[in-house]
């Protein structure tokens, strides 16, 4: 365990950005937190050097990602239609099935030491699941977490139970990568083309289907500022303005 815990989080909103340069981006402040940490292991504990941790939000081009445990049949569009809709799909080495990424989507990455909070994976996730748990609560929007399966639900356990938010992450060394998708204002006919998450018999939703509106971009801004808002209080966290 980290004795010289670090609960700061460096907050950065990288706009509209395409997956792989967004993902090369990550896996630099991995390498970072990471690099820091093998120094530190050669080292007097009162020499040791804190690790960062940051979030980042962005917002994808359209593009289907399959995770590492992931199954190609679930990407129902072959190379003609992807172009026909303009999308790409690229393998990626978190957790989880096949999910989509686009436009009016709320994307979080958080690259944590876990060591400057807790060193558990599964609190980790379910830390996630509770942050956006607690920012659709005030849209008078219940979600739930369902058995067995990340992100957040509605109605979990009736014929109509629906994700909102889907989850994927990788940790190595207790440093997290990847995270959570919110489906906003987001085009949900491109669900149609995967099975989302691999899950056959459920479907997938997003705070203007429920909502029957479309936030406004003002409203965009004020739903990431909900996010960060409750990101700070269920890891304990205090965030610093990049």
């Amino acid at each position: 365990m980290n004795t010289n815990q670090n609960k700061s989080v460096e907050f950065e909103d990288l706009g509209v950005k395409e997956y792989q340069p967004a993902w090369d981006y990550q896996e630099q402040l991995m390498k970072n937190i990471i690099d820091t940490k093998i120094k530190n292991r050669d080292l007097p504990a009162e020499q040791h050097s804190t690790t960062s941790n940051h979030l980042l939000f962005v917002e994808h081009p359209h593009v289907y990602t399959l995770g590492k445990s992931g199954h190609e049949e679930n990407m129902l569009a072959g190379i003609d239609k992807l172009k026909e809709i303009d999308a790409t799909f690229v393998k990626v080495n978190r957790g989880g099935d096949i999910t989509y990424h686009g436009y009016g989507q709320v994307v979080g990455y958080p690259i944590l030491d876990l060591e400057n909070f807790f060193t558990d994976i599964h609190l980790y996730m379910r830390n996630l699941e509770e942050v956006i748990i607690r920012t659709i609560a005030e849209y008078g929007i219940k979600g739930e977490r369902s058995p067995g399966e990340t992100g957040v639900w509605l109605d979990v356990g009736k014929p109509y139970a629906r994700k909102m938010c889907a989850m994927g992450v990788k940790a190595s060394r207790w440093v997290t990568l990847h995270g959570f998708a919110l489906n906003v204002n987001t085009d949900m006919r491109y669900f149609e083309y995967i099975i989302p998450c691999g899950i056959k018999d459920k479907q997938v939703t997003s705070l203007k289907r429920e909502l029957e509106r479309e936030l406004t971009p003002e409203e965009m801004e004020e739903l990431k500022a909900k996010i960060r808002k409750h990101f700070a209080e269920v890891f304990q966290a205090e965030l610093i303005y990049k």
